[in-house]
C-alpha cells in the first residue's frame, strides 16, 4: 500500500511521514517504552485509563490494537470504508527513532454522532517541540484523504492548555465545553471541506 501520506515499508510496517517524525503502527517492540510513558504523571494526568500494569498492555497490543490497526489498513486497501474501526500509531523521532508517545484515531461513545476523534499523548521529555501537532496533522491529513471520514471531533480537558492549543493549530473549531465522567472538557470539530490545502 502506498500514497502521498502513508506507506507500508518492506516489512509492512505502515508509516506516515511528517516533518521531524514518523507516525508509524505499534510493534511489540514498543512494549516496555510505551509502558514507561503511560506512567508519566504528565501523561496519565490526562489519560488515566492508560496506565495500566505491563501485562495488561500487552495484551492489548497483541489481541486488540496491532490486530485492528492490519484490519483498519485493510479496509483502507480495499476503498477507505473504516466504519468503527481504530488506527493506532507511534509517534517515533526520525532523528533518534525513539518512540516517544502515540497518535490515534477512534470512535469516542461520548460524543455526539458523527463520534470519531483524534488523540495523541507525548512524553514529558519532547514537549513543546510542535511533535503533538505534527502527529496530528499528518493523522488528520491520511485520515481525510484516504478513508470516507467527513468529520473529526477532539477534545481537551480544560485546564489542559497545551492539548487545546495543538487542537487549534490543526484547524479544529470550538463547538462546546461538554462533562465527560465529571470532568470538563473542549469539544471540538473539523469537518473535511474545511482542512487547509
Amino acid at each position: 500500500m502506498e500514497n502521498e501520506h502513508g506507506r507500508e515499508t518492506e516489512n509492512s510496517i505502515f508509516t506516515i511521514e511528517c516533518k521531524d517524525i514518523v507516525l508509524r503502527e505499534y510493534l511489540l517492540e514498543d512494549l516496555d517504552t510505551f509502558y514507561e510513558l503511560t506512567h508519566q504523571p504528565e501523561i496519565h494526568q490526562y489519560l488515566p485509563g492508560w496506565n495500566v500494569s505491563k501485562e495488561r498492555r500487552l495484551d492489548w497490543m497483541v489481541n486488540y490494537e496491532i490486530k485492528e490497526n492490519k484490519q483498519f489498513l485493510q479496509a483502507v486497501s480495499e476503498g477507505g470504508n473504516i466504519g468503527q474501526l481504530r488506527l493506532r500509531l507511534g509517534i517515533v523521532l526520525k532523528e533518534t527513532g525513539d518512540f516517544i508517545g502515540w497518535c490515534c484515531t477512534g470512535m469516542k461513545d461520548e460524543l455526539p454522532a458523527p463520534n470519531r476523534e483524534i488523540m495523541y499523548a507525548v512524553s514529558k521529555d519532547h514537549r513543546n517541540k510542535g511533535y503533538s501537532t505534527q502527529a496530528a496533522q499528518g493523522l488528520i491529513r491520511y485520515l481525510f484523504e484516504n478513508t470516507d471520514i467527513e468529520v473529526l471531533n477532539a477534545i481537551a480537558l480544560v485546564e489542559n492548555i497545551p492539548s487545546n492549543s495543538v487542537i487549534q493549530k490543526c484547524g479544529f473549531l470550538y463547538k462546546d465545553q461538554i462533562e465527560i465522567n465529571n470532568e470538563q472538557y473542549h469539544y471540538y470539530i473539523l469537518n473535511k471541506i474545511d482542512l487547509p490545502i
